[in-house]
């Protein structure tokens, strides 16, 4: 291989072929190989070769289209380039390709082809000598003198006059001078040719010019192009670092014989300017001490990786991300109490206890600024307005407001983040609402906590003690980010359903707020301060077309929804404006047809001899109780406590549910049989406890209370089966609270008698006829009120819980408050139960303690 001193390349070389792109000698160029012949030449010959030998390839242009290079008869350019391949990358993403870096050595001649599969193999004959790269160009003088010589310096004052033009500071053109002073000027054509901003077809002259003195004709007026277009750029502005830079476009890691450079790509280039601009940004972002040294140690990592690295794309991603967090920017807190409290009244009718909540906030963050954000949550029926106020609380305080849903969430990185290790690691779901506000204090809106789910992945539950913990937050720490976040000044407020599902650990982190249903007076205030204006907005209708009074308002309210929230009471304002925007919109087609065409009689006696034209309604259209029956159909509810009540062996209970508060009937009945107790009506546990309990003491009290079976015996079971149902079998039922209820259709069962009509009651029984306290009290008793019912059996020590009830609803209901099953069974029935005046048979013994 070796001649002379001099490097001979192979008289039969492979060849890649190249669509795109063009290798001159003294040049080092990135390839990226996809086709099936150019696959086959880097497996068989590149990675399989182990000598210098096998690495000298053949670069060469194909001009066929890329698309038919598997046909037989591949078109090549006539002089390529011999190189040797010094880097091999190979993936399959997007598609298996293999990424070479060649250096370009000399010039050669395709003189046959030996053969075409699986590669191409050609005998070349080789056209430059690589022994005139040797020697510098400030050592001795050119050996040819006359006009290549002053080809050869023209050149070379050219080159010299393109980097007095730049600016010597850049580190890019101090290179490309160190570059200048080391090469011989026989290299100079081929190696700016490749470095300047020159089509592939302007490099395609250069490659064919096989003399010295050609090239040099060929090279010198792009080198002097470059030269003006600077001048112009000079003349237009000042040209700065950024634009030399951007003179240049040359490639990276060039080796000759005996010598190796280095230049930065333009987009290389490019990208220093934005790593640059990056590191602004991270010393501008005011983030703590501990996150800016993650960030400039990520930074420094970046600049020494390459682009095509795929942990380039996720360290600037990180970065970015570090940059946008908002780690000392916040919004001023409105702290004007009396406008607080005007906005929250004229966004939300009833609500007093949230309300007073954000005032008490509101007072001591004007005594203390430094308060830390509180953990609130709100919990209620669906439709009662908690997300809404949520959004309110933020108006108020002047803050942004985000909401997370965590309704189905069942994985803690959704919360906590993926760790950077994993493919499509992204942060939680409180990163990137700080992230979206732009600002370290907003209102987060926690929505569904109590639909939070768990898997395999994790639980996202326990993942949110550490954000909801007062006392862990202001360290809060993202498995992305792997760096504290300060959360404490975020007022976190959380929504739910019920707290039964909310895991004991973080209902502690919580302030716990009872959001009850809405009683009928409050639905009525909300329906004509709130929904009626927004329904008749969203359908284009004026107060002046519609017109709903009060009097059908209630209608609605009690005979076509029975709930807690009113999202239903909405849409049924949402049927009523659609069914009179259809007559408004008619009447106005009729009127603007009329009007269009008044003395045309042809279209009048159409319209009249149709019989169907229509006529413009008078407005305001009023919805009464007829109108309403049109539109919403017959009633879906009714007053139906009293009607059920007809038979002995029937008593109506109150019941709680995550929708609200519910009226429950218990119905019983008994047959000859064996004593068997059956109970229907699909029961949870607690509920069938409460039935034995029931009839346990039942049967215990049977002489106390004149209680017989079937046969006229003192003991209610003997040679009786009873049935016990509770009604709307497909809902389940369980819980304490029916046990008064069942105790009291029992009684009533066995003694023939008839429980109150106007009477509902709640209460959890004992062994000994004791009546303990239940929860869910105001629930209750406001769906008692909306079946209306007159009076309620409470225990005695939910006596208290009355004081959280609405006035108006205390004033129309009778309440009877009982600490044991006598005082039930007496306020249960007219004129009281036989044997209840003598029950108290047994001595009663006072504690010793």
């Amino acid at each position: 291989m070796d001649s002379g001193g001099g490097i001979q390349i192979p008289s039969r070389l492979p060849l890649l072929l190249t669509h795109e792109g063009v290798l001159l000698p003294g040049s080092t160029v990135r390839f990226s190989v996809d086709s099936p012949r150019n696959m086959h030449l880097v497996s068989q010959r590149l990675l399989k070769g182990t000598s210098l030998k096998s690495t000298i390839i053949g670069v060469i242009p194909n001009t066929r289209d890329p698309e038919n290079d598997t046909d037989d008869l591949p078109t090549l350019h006539k002089i390529g380039t011999a190189g040797i391949a010094v880097q091999v990358v190979g993936s399959n993403w997007p598609k298996p390709h293999y990424t070479l870096l060649i250096t370009g050595l000399c010039r050669f001649s395709v003189s046959g082809l030996l053969k075409e599969r699986p590669f191409v193999l050609a005998e070349v004959q080789q056209l430059d000598k690589l022994e005139q790269y040797t020697t510098p160009a400030t050592e001795g003088v050119p050996a040819e003198e006359g006009e290549l010589g002053e080809l050869s310096h023209k050149f070379y004052q050219a080159a010299v006059q393109l980097l007095g033009m730049l600016d010597m500071s850049v580190p890019v053109v101090a290179k490309f001078r160190r570059l200048l002073d080391s090469l011989p000027r026989e290299a100079l054509p081929d190696v700016l040719a490749s470095m300047i901003r020159t089509s592939n077809k302007e490099k395609l002259q250069v490659l064919d010019a096989v003399t010295l003195e050609e090239r040099f004709k060929k090279a010198l007026p792009m080198l002097t192009r470059q030269i003006e277009g600077l001048k112009l750029i000079k003349k237009t502005r000042k040209i700065g670092p950024d634009n030399e830079k951007r003179v240049l476009s040359v490639r990276k890691g060039g080796v000759f014989p005996g010598r190796q450079f280095n230049l930065d790509e333009e987009d290389e280039d490019e990208d220093g300017d934005d790593t640059a601009a990056l590191e602004r940004k991270v010393h501008g972002a005011k983030m703590s001490e501990a996150a800016l040294r993650v960030c400039l140690k990520e930074l420094k990592r970046l600049k020494k990786m390459p682009q095509s690295m795929p942990e380039y794309a996720l360290t600037r991603n990180y970065l970015d991300l570090m940059v946008e967090l908002p780690w000392s920017k916040s919004t001023k807190d409105c702290l004007d109490i009396r406008a607080a409290r005007t906005l929250l009244d004229n966004d939300h009718y009833a609500m007093d206890k949230l309300k007073r909540r954000v005032l008490e906030y509101l007072a001591v963050r004007q005594l203390k600024t430094s308060l830390k954000g509180p953990i609130l949550c709100f919990v209620g029926p669906p439709g009662v307005g908690k997300t809404s106020v949520g959004r309110s609380i933020a108006r108020t305080l002047g803050r942004e407001f985000h909401r997370i849903a965590l309704g189905g969430v069942c994985d803690q990185s959704d919360i906590r983040g993926h760790r950077r290790t994993y493919v499509g690691s992204m942060p939680g779901r409180i990163i990137n609402g700080l992230k979206t506000v732009a600002v370290n204090n907003p209102v987060f809106l926690l929505d569904e906590v109590d639909k939070l789910g768990k898997s395999l992945q994790g639980d996202p539950a326990a993942a949110l003690l550490e954000v909801l913990d007062p006392e862990q937050n202001h360290s809060f720490t993202d498995h992305y980010l792997n760096v504290a976040f300060d959360l404490s000044q975020v007022l976190f407020i959380a929504t739910a359903n019920t707290t039964a599902t909310i895991p004991p650990a973080l209902l502690d982190r919580m302030e716990v707020l009872q959001v009850p249903g809405y009683t009928q007076e409050e639905k009525v205030e909300i329906a004509h301060r709130h929904l009626i204006p927004n329904q008749l907005e969203q359908h284009g209708l004026t107060p002046q077309q519609l017109h709903i009074p009060q009097d059908t308002t209630q209608h609605i309210i009690s005979s076509y929804t029975r709930e807690a929230g009113v999202r239903s009471l909405e849409r049924k304002f949402g049927a009523i404006c659609r069914a009179v925007a259809v007559k408004v919109a008619e009447g106005h087609r009729v009127t603007k047809t009329e009007a269009s065409s008044p003395e045309d009689p042809t279209q009048e006696q159409a319209g009249t001899a149709g019989g169907n034209k229509a006529v413009p309604p008078e407005l305001p259209i009023v919805i009464d109780h007829v109108a309403l029956k049109d539109i919403l159909g017959p009633p879906l509810f009714e007053m139906e406590v009293s009607e059920r009540l007809t038979l002995p062996g029937v008593a109506v209970g109150l019941a709680w549910t995550p929708l609200g508060g519910e009226i429950l009937f218990v119905e019983a009945s008994r047959m000859e049989g064996e004593g068997q107790l059956t109970l229907t009506g699909q029961l949870g546990d607690v509920m069938k406890e409460s039935a034995h309990l029931a009839i346990s003491w039942l049967r215990a009290n049977a002489k106390t209370y004149q209680l017989t079976n079937m046969v006229g015996g003192p003991d209610p079971l003997e040679a009786t089966d009873i049935h016990l149902h509770f009604p709307a079998g497909a809902v389940t039922k369980d819980g304490p609270s029916a046990g008064v209820t069942i105790v009291t259709c029992l009684a009533s069962l066995f003694s023939g008698r008839l429980v109150r009509s106007d009477v509902a009651m709640t209460g959890e029984i004992t062994l000994r006829g004791l009546v303990l306290p239940v929860g869910g009290i105001k629930d209750k008793v406001l769906a008692a009120h909306r079946a209306g019912v007159k009076s309620v059996i409470l225990p005695k020590r939910n006596e208290k819980d009355l004081e959280e009830l609405p006035a108006n609803v205390r004033a129309d209901l009778d309440f009877v408050t009982a600490a044991n099953l006598d005082q039930v069974l007496n306020a249960a029935f007219d004129g009281g139960f036989p044997g209840t005046a003598s029950t108290h048979t047994h001595p009663q013994l006072s504690s010793k303690l």
